[in-house]
């Protein structure tokens, strides 16, 4: 279960998408740039995870009665497992997005904001649609890579229309 927290820029995905049927090149070049510009809402969201949020989270442990064992939390895994990914699928809600891929931490972000239950209790309130320590550190970030992006875009823009 990946956390995504998403910078929308409009028809940004449909130029990514035509990139890559004009100039295979321009596409790959255009994504270092733009991973290059995100690294530090990157860092940002694996800068946040610096401890264990509750002491249990640190066991392997399994419940009697089930077969599979809970997710055992790591800050070292919380940390490898923050991805930046490309969606331009139609139907996906950003463009560029930072993700949580671990298991445990995915869990820990996402516990209890759909529904009430003891491990969402227990690590605090979070809103519907929010995560608990990417979102907030990755929104913070945010503001001083969107003017980047915007240059960066404009400039690609100019060069296809100039090969074009």
């Amino acid at each position: 279960m990946p956390v995504k927290t998403t910078c929308e820029v409009v028809g940004v995905k449909q130029a990514i998408n035509n990139l890559g049927k004009i100039d295979k090149q321009l596409q790959k070049d255009f994504k270092a740039d733009a991973t290059a510009i995100a690294q530090p809402a990157i860092n940002a969201a694996k800068n946040v995870y610096k401890s264990v949020p509750l002491s249990g989270m640190k066991y392997k442990w399994q419940e009697q009665g089930r077969t599979r064992a809970n997710f055992q939390f790591t800050v070292a895994k919380a940390v490898a497992g923050v991805r930046m990914r490309f969606d331009t699928r139609r139907n996906a809600v950003g463009v560029i997005l930072i993700e949580q891929k671990d298991p445990a931490a995915a869990i820990f972000e996402t516990a209890g904001r759909a529904n009430s239950n003891k491990l969402g209790n227990a690590l605090g309130f979070v809103g519907a649609g929010r995560t608990r320590l990417i979102g907030p550190a990755v929104y913070k970030a945010r503001r001083g890579i969107e003017a980047e992006m915007t240059k960066m875009i404009v400039k690609t823009i100019a060069t296809v229309q100039k090969d074009i």
